[in-house]
C-alpha cells in the first residue's frame, strides 16, 4: 500500500504522524510510504532520517493525498485537506468529530473511509490510540496550570507547592481517567493539594490505593463539584466519553463564584469541554478570561512538545497502520473488533453513533456497510 505522512498545517501543531523508525517498519512490510518534505522537523525529525528509514520525500501535500492510498496524519483534516480526500481513500488520524459539524459534513461528503485514533476502544473499554495523548495532556495540564497561577500570565499568583508556613495551591481534577490521573500525578508531584473527582467509585477507589491520602477522592456531584471548584485555585478538565460531546460539569453561572484569578484547564476541549465556558484556542493566543476566571483551551496540547509526542503516538498507532495497510481495510476491520471502532465514516456515512447522536444525524451500523 501507499502510505502517505504529510506536514500537519493547524495552527502550532508541530508533531508529525510518523517517526523514521516507524516508516522503517512500513517499508520492511512491503509498503511506500510517502513523507512531505519538512514533515518532521518540528519534531525534530529531519528529511534525512526519513530517507534513511527508505521514505520517499514529496515537495507539496497535494502530491502525498494524490498518490497515497492511505493518509496518516496527527490532527483532524482541515478544510483545505478535507478537500483533497477522495472517494475509497483511508484517512487515518485523530477525528474528534462529535463538537465539530462541519468536518463532519466534509468527510461525508468526501466518501473517505475515515478512521479515528480516538474512538479504537479495545474490549475492556481502554482507548489505546487516545491513551499516549491523553498521558502527555495530563501532564502538561498541570504544569501549563502552574505557570498561568503566577500574576504576570494573568493568575492569582499562587505557587503550586506553597513553601514552609504558606499552603500551596489547591487543584480539583475533573475526571479520574488517563488524563486526570496523570494530571493529579504530577500536581501532586509539584507539591499541589489535589482532589480528584470521578464517578466511578471503583475508580476512586484504586487512586486511593495508589496514592492514599496524598490526594484527596471525591464523588463528582453537583453539590461536591460546585464546593470543590469554589475553594480552587486550578482546575483540570478531564472528562471524557468516547467519541461523543463532553457534559458540562462547571456552568457559566459558577464562575462568578469562583476565586478571581483562579485557572481553568479544560483538556475535554476537544471533545466540546466539561467546563461550558470553555473555547478551542491555540498555542499562539490560548488563554482568555471569563468573570475573572483564566482559561487556557488549547486544543493540541501535545504539539508543544511534539518529539516526546511524536514518539509516543507511533509507538500506539504504529500496530494498527501496519495492520490496515497490510490487510486493507476491511479485512483489517473485520479481524479486530478493535480497530472497526475506530471507522467513523465510511461511504458518506457515519457509522459511530455517539456522532451521530452528537449532530442529530442518521447512523449506519459499520455491519451492514462491510
Amino acid at each position: 500500500m501507499i502510505v502517505g505522512v504529510p506536514k500537519e498545517i493547524k495552527d502550532n501543531e508541530f508533531r508529525v504522524a510518523m517517526t523514521p523508525g516507524g516508516v522503517k517498519e512500513f517499508v520492511a512490510h512491503g509498503h511506500t510510504v510517502l513523507v512531505e518534505r519538512g514533515a518532521g522537523e518540528g519534531s525534530s525529525f529531519p528529511d534525512t532520517e526519513y530517507e534513511a528509514a527508505g521514505a520517499q520525500l514529496v515537495g507539496t501535500a497535494d502530491e502525498v493525498f494524490a498518490r497515497a492510498e492511505m493518509v496518516v496524519k496527527v490532527k483532524e483534516p482541515q478544510p483545505v485537506e478535507i478537500d483533497r480526500l477522495r472517494e475509497g481513500q483511508i484517512l487515518y488520524t485523530y477525528l474528534h468529530l462529535a463538537p465539530d459539524l462541519p468536518q463532519t459534513q466534509g468527510l461525508i461528503k468526501s466518501g473517505a473511509v475515515c478512521i479515528a485514533y480516538e474512538t479504537v476502544e479495545l474490549a475492556n473499554g481502554s482507548l489505546p490510540l487516545l491513551a499516549p495523548m491523553s498521558e502527555v495532556a495530563g501532564r502538561m495540564a498541570a504544569q501549563v496550570g502552574a505557570a498561568y497561577l503566577q500574576k504576570p500570565n494573568g493568575g492569582r499568583g499562587v505557587l503550586m507547592g506553597g513553601v514552609p508556613g504558606v499552603p500551596p495551591a489547591r487543584v480539583v481534577v475533573l475526571g479520574g481517567g488517563v488524563v486526570g490521573t496523570n494530571a493529579a500525578y504530577v500536581a501532586m508531584g509539584m507539591g499541589g493539594d489535589v482532589t480528584i473527582m470521578d464517578v466511578n467509585l471503583d475508580r476512586l477507589r484504586y487512586l486511593d490505593e495508589i496514592w492514599g491520602n496524598r490526594i484527596r477522592t471525591l464523588f463528582s456531584s453537583k453539590h461536591n463539584i460546585e464546593e470543590a471548584v469554589y475553594q480552587a485555585d486550578l482546575v483540570i478538565g478531564a472528562v471524557l466519553l468516547p467519541g461523543a460531546k463532553t457534559p458540562y460539569l462547571v456552568t457559566s453561572d459558577m464562575l462568578p463564584q469562583m476565586k478571581d484569578g483562579s485557572v481553568v484547564v479544560d483538556v475535554s476541549v476537544d471533545q466540546g469541554g466539561c467546563i461550558e465556558t470553555t473555547h478551542p484556542t491555540t498555542h499562539a493566543d490560548p488563554t482568555y478570561f471569563v468573570d475573572g476566571v483564566l482559561h487556557y483551551g488549547v486544543a493540541n496540547m501535545p504539539g508543544a512538545v511534539p518529539n516526546t509526542s511524536t514518539l509516543a503516538l507511533t509507538n500506539a498507532t504504529l500496530r494498527y497502520g501496519l495492520a490496515i495497510a497490510g490487510k486493507g481495510w476491511k479485512d483489517a476491520v473485520k479481524d479486530d473488533p478493535a480497530l472497526a471502532k475506530g471507522v467513523n465514516v465510511l461511504d458518506g456515512k457515519i457509522t459511530y453513533k455517539p456522532v451521530a447522536e452528537a449532530h442529530g444525524m442518521n447512523y449506519t451500523p459499520l455491519e451492514k456497510l462491510l
